[in-house]
């Protein structure tokens, strides 16, 4: 896998990139550059915890600590017609689907999370007739209340995003004009492309094939230990303290935490309140803090230049907050009022 920036595959239709565009450089150079062993195209079949050994199908390896980094794999909805499903959770899997969807006029998102919200922004921009499916009655249900969503929202609206929320895809087939995706109350809507963008699950496949507990993700410590001894893991794969954290600042962090103890440190990782952005080019948002909790209070400011939306717990302290546009500088200064 060549070193390319993971969060550019979300503009890449609008800018008109191909997958290759994305490298920085080469996996050769890469471990030329960090003076590392390279094994490229290589399986991992199995670990052996208690002799400490890594087992592909031809080869072996002893060690003394083991990192996992195993990453997560896209979420592909159980439904009929699921293979016609695109995901882009990798410049491998855009690579594969570049062409097509480069052809597509008319595309179907599935999800309208953070990745589902940045390619229906990224698809209408590069002139394409965009539809947003989601269960839930807003987008990015899952990080924000309605309140607080809805600018993003009618933007996308006024950029002739059609959202279908509320909706369920039921299945998808094949038709001499491209894709029919039918979904609940007898509604079906016909396009070129489908994506799913419905989540990540994080691989945690040799985790237990190796005695590692697992969860939602593979489960460890501050100091991203496993339950294993000598075996740590990191970035979508891990569940930290009980938390999935796919976001770029929390692993970024951990990568240092732990090359840092693995060289003979003991210090546990400390996340600060971090920012999440929403890659939106025609209404960005940044947000930090409980944005989620269903029992905060928002009080909204809506400006020409932007949004400013503070969540306050029955105390009055605020916990979270999202702001737009050119009121995103104030985030930093939002970020320092956060609780510890």
């Amino acid at each position: 896998m060549d070193e390319y920036n993971k969060p550019d595959l979300s503009h890449v239709i609008s800018q008109n990139q191909r997958a290759d565009d994305l490298t920085r450089q080469t996996a050769g150079e890469f471990a030329e550059q960090f003076n590392l062993r390279l094994f490229p195209y290589t399986w991992v079949t199995d670990i052996d915890a208690d002799a400490h050994v890594v087992k592909a199908k031809a080869k072996t390896w002893q060690y003394d600590r083991l990192v996992l980094a195993t990453g997560a794999s896209a979420f592909v909805p159980p439904v009929e017609g699921r293979e016609l499903m695109i995901t882009l959770n990798s410049q491998q899997e855009y690579q594969a689907s570049e062409t097509r969807l480069r052809d597509a006029a008319r595309v179907m998102i599935v999800g309208g999370g953070l990745i589902g919200t940045e390619l229906a922004m990224d698809f209408c921009r590069a002139g394409k007739s965009v539809t947003l499916v989601d269960h839930a009655a807003s987008i990015l249900s899952v990080l924000m209340p309605a309140e607080v969503s809805s600018r993003l929202q009618h933007r996308l609206t006024d950029m002739g995003v059609h959202l279908m929320l509320k909706s369920q895809l039921q299945s998808l087939s094949k038709t001499e004009g491209g894709i029919r995706a039918t979904l609940d109350r007898s509604r079906s809507v016909e396009v070129d492309a489908v994506v799913a963008a419905t989540g990540l699950r994080p691989e945690t496949a040799l985790a237990h094939r190796a005695g590692a507990e697992i969860n939602r993700g593979v489960k460890v410590n501050s100091y991203l230990q496993t339950t294993r001894p000598d075996i740590y893991a990191l970035g979508d794969c891990a569940e930290i303290n009980g938390q999935v954290l796919p976001f770029l600042q929390p692993i970024q962090l951990s990568s240092m935490y732990l090359a840092k103890n693995l060289l003979g440190g003991s210090a546990p990782l400390k996340l600060p309140a971090m920012l999440v952005k929403v890659k939106t080019p025609e209404l960005p948002l940044h947000l930090a803090g409980e944005t989620q909790r269903q029992d905060l209070n928002w009080q909204i400011t809506l400006e020409p230049q932007g949004m400013v939306a503070r969540g306050t717990d029955a105390d009055g302290q605020i916990c979270a907050f999202v702001v737009s546009e050119d009121r995103m500088k104030e985030a930093f200064a939002l970020l320092k009022s956060l609780p510890a």
